[in-house]
């Protein structure tokens, strides 16, 4: 059965901080959802298991604080809210991981997205299992066996028809910042049987983009002149005024949306606030939402 869903990504805190501070992104996003009227309408939030990555990221990487653990403090917070994530599969054998992902189920967690090394090493690289095995390894165990999707990486169609058929039953896009995604789904549906779920993720551009570089950092594919297009609308969104920044967004949303309506994919809806919870960032989301949102499977 298909997510259905509205997902909001919470990703770890730093692991020097308070209780209260680690459960400050928790609370905001309670008091933001009540504000822009979003309560009951985010069904999961996703939190990513995070490793660290090359010496370059704009944001230093500390010790973060682990999924189980993140969500076992966060979790009464969020009255209603499931959980989903992210694993790291690379670096565990397979009984360990079997170990893990029992504990993810048992903790909660809806739906799991099995995700390999990070841009420092290469495909195959890791003593562990990878993602693709163990989507099938897995299958009798983790129900919704997720995938990552990104739609403008080249030879990504072969690369995800192959990790539907090793048994992924969803994929989270990277972060849209283009219609390229429509494009995507349109030749995969054509050359596929499978209809995978898809989780669109949409994120919002807050001005401190322009000084950082976080999101510019996190979509990069040096030479990939589709990838640079879509770092050109960043730094637009986050120069822009708030307004302007908004109705870009929600212009792309709409053209995702549409363009990917009748492909035959069940569609769920993931949000990112990269740089962490902000009302405009839930204005806006709620403005995306107004325009069209995944039937809710207690409705149906």
């Amino acid at each position: 059965m298909p997510l259905n869903t509205v997902a909001l990504e919470l990703v770890p805190p730093n692991t020097d901080r308070s209780p209260d501070e680690i459960l400050d992104e928790a609370r905001k996003v309670v008091r933001f959802s009540a504000e822009t009227g979003l309560q009951g309408r985010i069904r999961h939030v996703m939190i990513p298991g995070m490793i660290a990555e090359d010496d370059d990221r704009p944001v230093e990487m500390k010790p973060k604080l682990d999924v189980l653990d993140y969500w076992s403090r966060i979790s009464p917070e969020l009255p209603g809210i499931k959980g989903l994530c992210t694993q790291v599969t690379a670096f565990m054998d397979e009984a360990a991981l079997r170990t893990r992902l029992t504990e993810l189920i048992a903790a909660g967690m809806e739906g799991i997205v099995f995700v390999g090394v990070p841009r420092t090493l290469s495909d195959g690289e890791g003593s562990g299992v990878a993602p693709t095995d163990a989507l099938g390894i897995y299958r009798d165990l983790v129900p919704n066996r997720g995938a990552i999707l990104i739609p403008t990486r080249e030879g990504e169609a072969g690369r995800f028809g192959f990790k539907c058929r090793q048994g992924a039953t969803y994929g989270l896009t990277q972060l849209l910042y283009s219609d390229a995604i429509v494009r995507f789904l349109a030749d995969f549906a054509r050359d596929n049987e499978r209809r995978p779920e898809i989780l669109l993720s949409f994120g919002f551009v807050p001005k401190v983009e322009t000084r950082v570089g976080l999101i510019n950092w996190l979509i990069q594919d040096p030479g990939n002149a589709a990838v640079a297009a879509e770092q050109d609308v960043v730094r637009t969104l986050a120069a822009s005024d708030p307004e302007v920044k908004c109705q870009m967004l929600i212009d792309l949303y709409k053209r995702v949306i549409d363009g990917v309506g009748e492909l035959g994919f069940a569609l769920s809806i993931h949000f990112e606030a990269t740089y962490g919870m902000s009302r405009p960032a839930f204005d806006t989301f709620a403005a995306m939402l107004a325009y069209w949102s995944p039937p809710d499977p207690a409705s149906s």
